[in-house]
């Protein structure tokens, strides 16, 4: 029933365009949306026999005050409407996830010498932004690949040409030292006009630039630089592999499709810039229940292109949007150039938009994946596994056991323990390889787990290593599960199951069968396993890591006379790596412990 106070509001609504906010008794915004007329449109959520979603029947009952925007044209709603649930992410709107300020890379061309970084803030500042992109994760794969290739300085420093000593990237060829004075401004900005070609989708430009240069380098016998314009040619060009794609298209426009699922989807962008793909994002939109794609569609696009530098020609939709012609116009009044919005029925741009559908609904199903930790479907997880392994109790802890190393040098194996499905790391272990050399992984997973076992027997009750596993999974196919039951056989304790997962065909070896275990794909007991399998991959490859950089600085700082072993360990713990100490000044490594003028002077000169 409408209350007195909403049908009086309802009474006073323009019939104008605008935005308008749905609240509870609370004063909490349940929904905003926009309206080509307030009056018409506001009024159809109360009106008698309207037919209404039952998501929006809930909505409507806890409706107990509106709220209005006059807006001179609906172009102006949609961008008053995408503030606004930015801003108070109303409960029954579809809405990004974690919507935050979305991640750029940027290189600021007021800057003489212009760096390209990353950036969550977008500003009108004479810059070029390049975004957005779903994570920190993604913008910074992005900016590795381009640091990889193209010389331009990843520092803060002021660039005045004078400085006595370049840094190491100058030394690999991924900076061109503007701080000692080795480039100019104009070779400089040639590079970072370079970068920007590169991001903007034209590398074949940029090919047949350093493609010329290579040449006339070669003519003039400088072949350490053809060699490395070469060099860099290649990397280009292994980019620009990766980005073909199966279908013909033309130009620049962006593929967008979605799959859902209950209250979410997961929406794929694919951006294709002259017929390559320079890139995708993955996103994913909460509050879907009881929506039809088109409005799922319009959410998003209306919220992504908020927040884009770069909007291109052509969009490329699996669904309709709504208003169509309002958010076309919308978008061409922020590139200031013409937009169109297509829904391809056949062709190659069909076939594209299909390609992107099955991104999305795979993304859909690692979501899933990741929702697993619902206590509904740990407990299914590990009763499947159980079952499917012969176990003879429920696996309620479950120890994963991995090993790095290259080559046998600092090599490490990890132990992660899953208490109840979940991770607990305050139970996880690190050890460092102590009795295997070369490159042998099935004696070094003797070692771990000989090591692990013996330690349980001697382990006080109270102590985590006293606990035995209910399972055992180590990485790999029957040579490791053969390693890891001799060694569970050597340190003396009962008998303790295990299994060993396969990475290539997702297989179960488990003892005294010869066959390995097959499981689906969608099996929650495989999905619960794949987990401990990787948590233990990359617990083992962060403390590889960690070993091998250690050792590595340690090796720089061994090599300068008069830094011993205490000015070396006064050092590190002062500034906390090599890197920190590079970056220090003189007076700064003189006032360390142990340290003096003249030392402090030579560790900068051999660092």
């Amino acid at each position: 029933m409408t209350s007195n106070l909403i049908a009086e509001q309802l009474r006073q609504l323009p019939a104008s365009p605008g935005v308008y906010l749905l609240k509870d008794a609370a004063g909490n915004i349940l929904y905003v949306g926009k309206a080509a007329n307030l009056h018409h449109r506001v009024r159809s959520y109360f009106g008698a026999g309207q037919k209404l979603s039952l998501k929006l029947q809930r909505m409507v009952a806890r409706v107990n005050e509106l709220d209005f925007f006059v807006t001179s044209s609906e172009q102006e709603a949609v961008i008053l409407e995408c503030n606004l649930i930015k801003r108070y992410r109303p409960r029954y709107n579809v809405r990004l996830k974690d919507d935050k300020i979305f991640p750029y890379l940027k290189i600021d061309l007021n800057d003489d010498w212009p760096r390209v970084h990353i950036t969550r803030r977008l500003e009108e500042d004479g810059g070029r932004y390049f975004g957005p992109f779903a994570s920190a994760k993604s913008v910074r794969q992005t900016l590795k690949v381009i640091k990889g290739i193209f010389p331009f300085r990843s520092c803060s420093r002021t660039i005045t040409g004078t400085d006595s000593r370049a840094c190491l990237d100058y030394y690999i060829h991924h900076c061109l030292a503007p701080c000692i004075g080795v480039a100019s401004q104009e070779e400089y900005a040639e590079v970072i006009r370079q970068v920007i070609l590169f991001l903007e989708g034209k590398q074949e430009v940029v090919v047949k630039e350093l493609e010329s240069k290579m040449n006339k380098a070669a003519e003039d016998l400088n072949f350490e630089q053809a060699a490395w314009l070469r060099d860099q040619i290649q990397a280009i060009n292994r980019v620009i592999e990766g980005q073909r794609i199966a279908t013909t298209v033309r130009g620049e426009q962006d593929v967008i499709a979605l799959a859902g699922d209950k209250d979410q989807a997961c929406v794929q962008v694919f951006f294709i810039r002259g017929g390559k793909l320079i890139g995708r994002e993955s996103f994913v939109l909460q509050g879907t229940r009881s929506e039809e794609p088109r409005q799922i569609m319009t959410s998003f696009i209306k919220q992504f292109y908020s927040s884009s530098p770069h909007i291109p020609p052509l969009l490329l939709l699996q669904h309709p949007v709504e208003d169509t012609t309002v958010i076309e116009n919308w978008l061409q009044s922020k590139k200031g150039a013409r937009v169109h919005i297509q829904v391809p029925c056949r062709g190659s741009k069909r076939q594209l938009v299909n390609i992107v559908a099955e991104n999305a609904r795979q993304g859909l199903e690692q979501l899933k994946i990741k929702q697993l930790a619902a206590p509904a479907a740990l407990a299914a997880a590990l009763a499947e596994i159980k079952r499917e392994l012969h176990l003879p109790r429920l696996p309620s802890r479950m120890e994963g056991y991995d090993i790095s190393n290259i080559r046998g040098t600092a090599a490490v194996g990890s132990m992660v323990v899953f208490d109840q499905g979940k991770p607990k790391p305050s139970h996880y272990r690190r050890f460092r390889i102590k009795t295997v050399s070369g490159a042998d992984d099935y004696a070094m997973l003797h070692e771990v787990l000989k090591r692990r076992f013996k330690r349980s027997s001697s382990a006080s009750a109270t102590d985590s290593w006293a606990i035995l596993p209910d399972l055992v999974l180590i990485d790999g196919g029957k040579g490791q599960l053969n390693a890891a039951l001799s060694a569970i056989g050597e340190s003396g304790v009962k008998s303790v199951p295990a299994a060993s997962l396969a990475k290539e065909n997702e297989e179960v070896f488990i003892p005294r069968r010869s066959e390995p275990i097959i499981l689906p794909r969608s099996s929650p007991g495989l999905q619960l396993l794949q987990r401990l399998r990787d948590e233990a991959h990359r617990f083992a490859i962060g403390y590889y890591q960690k070993v091998h950089k250690r050792e590595t600085f340690a090796s720089v700082l061994d090599t300068i006379p008069g830094i011993g072993p205490k000015r070396k360990r006064a050092l590190l713990k002062q500034f906390g790596s090599v890197q920190g100490i590079r970056q220090a000044s003189e007076e700064e490594l003189a006032a360390t412990k142990g340290m003096n003028q003249s030392l402090a002077r030579r560790v900068k000169e051999y660092l």
